[in-house]
């Protein structure tokens, strides 16, 4: 009975979503795009502030990958707007990429407010294809609330693996979908139409877990965890890092 007023209440949220999606097929979502960062920029500083404890416990051990001369060599996939630049390791060098153009404005003002990070470039690339950037190249990958809104989950994460020197680590912080038995995963299946839009491609049904873990990394430490005071349908989150 649940799962037929889930279905029911999902149709009527595609139904109000009709006007995205004829915006998408005649190629006018394109606007929101340009929005889309502006509007990601400014969710970053209560998003930050939310998860401060638990984004410093994700990166406290970063460092430890730093190697003998004492460079690090870090590159971000999907960095948006620099949320995650507090948080790394003074000396730090950080490649950027995001596939959308329209962030670099934001991320460069993060960068202007982090100067204990030396940034090498800003690639424009999807991450399921980061072919401008050399195998085994990179000591960190770093991937948070990315893997929600990418069109393979496994071949971004394949590619992570492929651009990590070995013994590298892949660290990730990602909203998934709630336990069946919930009324967050409910409103979660019933909201994804209208979600996908607003969120710009964001997906907040999908078990990321299970993709990491048949990643193929040698090391998977991952704590399932509920993020405090964000909204209720992106709360289960999932935290940690692999090593290649």
């Amino acid at each position: 009975m649940k799962s037929c007023f889930m279905n029911l209440c999902k149709i009527l949220c595609l139904v109000i979503t009709l006007p995205f999606q004829v915006m998408e097929i005649m190629g006018l979502y394109g606007m929101y795009k340009r929005l889309f960062p502006l509007l990601a920029y400014n969710i970053t500083f209560s998003y930050n502030d939310k998860m401060h404890k638990m984004k410093r416990d994700l990166f406290r051990n970063v460092y430890k990958f730093t190697n003998i001369d004492g460079t690090l060599r870090l590159l971000e996939i999907g960095c948006g707007s620099g949320a995650n630049f507090k948080f790394y390791p003074d000396g730090c060098t950080v490649i950027c990429t995001d596939p959308n153009p329209h962030f670099e404005k934001y991320l460069q003002m993060s960068m202007e407010a982090n100067t204990h990070l030396t940034y090498e470039q800003f690639i424009v690339v999807s991450g399921e294809d980061m072919k401008a950037v050399e195998d085994a190249s990179v000591d960190v990958v770093v991937c948070t609330l990315v893997l929600c809104s990418v069109n393979n989950v496994q071949r971004v994460l394949e590619e992570a693996r492929r651009i990590l020197k070995s013994g590298g680590a892949f660290y990730f912080m990602e909203h998934v979908v709630s336990d069946p038995s919930s009324w967050t995963y409910f409103f979660q299946h019933v909201l994804q139409p209208m979600w996908y839009y607003l969120g710009d491609g964001c997906m907040i049904t999908r078990s990321t877990w299970k993709d990491l873990e048949a990643a193929g990394f040698s090391e998977l430490h991952l704590r399932h965890i509920e993020a405090p005071r964000v909204t209720f349908i992106i709360r289960p989150h999932i935290m940690g890092y692999a090593i290649k």
